[in-house]
């Protein structure tokens, strides 16, 4: 069955402010936050908890789960993007109305914590949702470019996540942005994935999307490798892995040995090993996670991975 794809974004268009997870520590934040979506060519329309606080969270989950659904449910709303992640957006699945999401198809945009959301709804609604950008954070040219193609001139097919142009000479190599292939060959699947913490935290749970024949995506923020190692072996103990197609593996950003061990293995020794037993096509390196210049990607909808070369290509558009 096709993904159920939200409207394309056009300036003018009104968007719904929500904050789904944790609080921003300083309010000013948000209006930032505001200010940014504001400064697209689109009106603002703020949840009506988007200001509270209950300790770490954005105010209660009853409240942060309300105004997700009431946004879904005004017709004067076009789409919903996220503050921030943090923690706490899984809190709110058993309250969110998956079906209102099915008759009333918006762009829901956001990731970190978001990816509960995401996999939540793809799981109950099949409705293609946005890995990208939080609404605080400023844009570089890169992370505008990427969204814009996405959701505003939806293209397909789209390289996703290839690094930014990157001035080289002699002598001179793009270090930071290398794509590296852990496992070659070549895949099709539906993009799924996200935080690899909070994939491996809903598995087991209703709101865990069916990874089989997917390209599944996966990123991290300052973690330990061994950390990510127990993510991983979660994963595959759980019997997730088995089928994915594909694996994509963003930034690991802040992500170091840990100082409890001696020996520490490389971290791309760590991504690839479950993946090599499986002989699933894997690369690392993609611009995806917590990282200035970050793509974004359609959850859900169909993408092809070459591992040889490292590109992961849209097939269809996330918004129509």
């Amino acid at each position: 069955m096709p993904p159920l794809r939200p409207r394309r974004l056009a300036p003018g268009q009104t968007i719904g402010i929500v904050a789904p997870s944790a609080a921003p520590n300083d309010p000013e934040r948000i209006r930032f936050a505001i200010d940014t979506v504001e400064s697209l060519g689109f009106k603002v329309r703020p949840g009506a908890h988007l200001y509270d606080r209950d300790g770490y969270l954005a105010g209660s989950d009853g409240a942060r789960a309300d105004d997700v659904n009431a946004m879904f449910a005004d017709d004067s709303v076009d789409a919903i993007w996220c503050v921030r992640g943090g923690y706490g957006a899984s809190r709110l699945l058993p309250a969110l109305d998956y079906g209102l999401m099915q008759r009333k198809p918006k762009a829901l945009i956001g990731f970190s914590d978001i990816t509960a959301l995401h996999m939540a709804i793809q799981r109950h609604a099949g409705l293609v949702t946005f890995h990208g950008p939080v609404a605080w954070r400023a844009m570089t040219p890169y992370t505008l470019a990427q969204l814009k193609r996405i959701l505003w001139t939806p293209e397909a097919p789209a390289r996703l996540g290839a690094p930014p142009p990157f001035a080289g000479g002699e002598g001179q190599v793009d270090w930071d942005n290398r794509v590296t292939t852990l496992v070659p060959g070549k895949a099709r699947g539906r993009l799924l994935g996200g935080n690899l913490c909070l994939l491996a935290h809903l598995c087991g749970t209703p709101y865990f999307p069916d990874l089989k024949g997917a390209i599944l995506f996966l990123e991290d923020v300052e973690e330990a490798y061994y950390r990510i190692d127990r993510f991983l072996t979660q994963l595959w103990l759980s019997g997730a892995l088995a089928g994915v197609a594909g694996v994509v593996f963003g930034k690991f950003t802040g992500c170091e040995p840990s100082p409890f061990f001696l020996q520490n293995r490389p971290l791309e020794d760590i991504l690839g090993e479950r993946f090599r037993t499986l002989g699933v096509p894997t690369v690392a390196g993609l611009m995806i996670g917590h990282i200035d210049d970050q793509t974004t990607l359609p959850v859900g909808c169909l993408a092809e991975l070459d591992a040889d070369t490292g590109a992961l290509t849209l097939l269809e558009p996330g918004a129509v």
